[in-house]
């Protein structure tokens, strides 16, 4: 008997967007079970691929603006336009993304979020009246003060001096609002992680390294952050730059949750009551789901895991398909709560192999998964 498939990866990073993922384990399938019913909903939880994932869920259309990269190079940046219900789409990872730019040539002490200002300005005066901005994926860690200043913000010193680089805030002592305010009303943001903005846990410290910064980086950037912590929530009225999500994109939650009253929410949350998730599922037998990597962190608040979590309560059945399984479930195919996971590499040892024909090998394993299956 065919059963009712719903396919909804994330990105398996570095090699398959999210499409491209759900429709090479669709292809997989099909070789195996031609007669099963597949739905394919691609899914993020806020970083890389965010914009294409959302915006085909409210049928959103691309947009274009020019503008900067996070090292301020000259880019065009793409968001996503839907008149009808009066909301844009920004991927912040598609205008300050790390992947952007050429490894470990720019430091983050000379990049900063600037570039989104002209995204977001371009969406205001489209008549936007809802901002969805996903925040994943950038190579920034200013704490959103490039952003702010891009939209009117002034940051001085004791001497009434404007501060230009965030690596400066360590000097702050006022900050004054613009003239002209964005008038987008509500602005949904985002967050793929859930990280306060200082401290050990912090912006800096954890994801800092990843994006350029050396441990003796790490007391200036702390004193930046956290002067413009202390400035904020003095002029501001602002709450203390610890909530969760504050962290995320170097400190870009808390800039725009101080500077546009953004609210930060899960990502994947986000996703999934636009997608109508649940309803989804529960008309399913059977879930597919899948990223680059399936580890012990994948139940801390991935989309992944939360769709095997979703489903473990809906008892629809979850098949995880990975890149790599790492962990605790290398030498395992069953981890609650998915009903079963199974990697290319432990299949092809070759790991740079498998990356380079990621399409390829993750069709494969599909195709293998599906004639494993019970029929009816």
């Amino acid at each position: 008997m065919p059963n009712r498939v719903l396919i909804v990866p994330d990105k398996f990073k570095g090699t398959l967007t999210a499409h491209a993922a759900a429709q090479a384990i669709a292809e997989g399938w099909r070789e195996s079970r031609p007669n099963d019913a597949l739905e394919l909903l691609p899914m993020s939880d806020g970083g890389d691929g965010f914009g294409e994932v959302m915006s085909a869920l409210i049928s959103a259309e691309p947009r274009i603006v020019q503008t900067c990269d996070a090292a301020h190079r000259p880019h065009q940046a793409k968001w996503w336009s839907d008149p009808k219900s009066d909301t844009a789409i920004i991927e912040s990872a598609n205008v300050i993304g790390l992947a952007l730019l050429p490894p470990r040539k720019h430091h983050p002490f000379e990049m900063d979020t600037a570039g989104l200002g002209a995204v977001v300005t371009a969406a205001d005066l489209a008549g936007a009246r809802r901002l969805v901005l996903g925040i994943g994926g950038s190579a920034t860690n200013d704490g959103g003060f490039g952003l702010a200043r891009a939209l009117g913000w002034s940051f001085l010193d004791k001497a009434g001096r404007a501060i230009e680089r965030w690596v400066s805030l360590d000097s702050l002592e006022q900050i004054d609002p613009p003239k002209a305010w964005v008038s987008l009303p509500e602005i949904r943001v985002a967050v793929d992680v859930q990280n306060p903005l200082l401290g050990p846990i912090g912006a800096s410290r954890i994801y800092g390294p990843q994006k350029g910064l050396r441990p003796d980086d790490m007391p200036r950037a702390e004193n930046c952050l956290e002067r413009l912590a202390e400035i904020c929530a003095r002029d501001l009225r602002l709450a203390p730059a610890s909530s969760p999500g504050d962290g995320a994109a170097g400190g870009l939650g808390f800039g725009l949750r101080c500077f546009l009253k953004g609210h930060l929410e899960s990502g994947f949350e986000l996703f999934a009551h636009y997608a109508r998730l649940q309803k989804r599922i529960e008309s399913a037998q059977l879930v597919i789901t899948g990223e680059g990597a399936i580890d012990d962190s994948t139940l801390m608040g991935k989309g992944v895991g939360e769709i095997a979590k979703l489903c473990h309560r809906k008892n629809v059945p979850c098949l995880g398909l990975a890149g790599t399984l790492g962990g605790d479930l290398r030498d395992s195919r069953s981890a609650e709560p998915f009903h079963y996971v199974q990697g290319i590499t432990p299949t092809l040892t070759d790991a740079d192999g498998a990356k380079r024909e990621a399409a390829l090998w993750l069709r494969r394993l599909a195709a293998e998964a599906a004639r494993c299956w019970p029929t009816g």
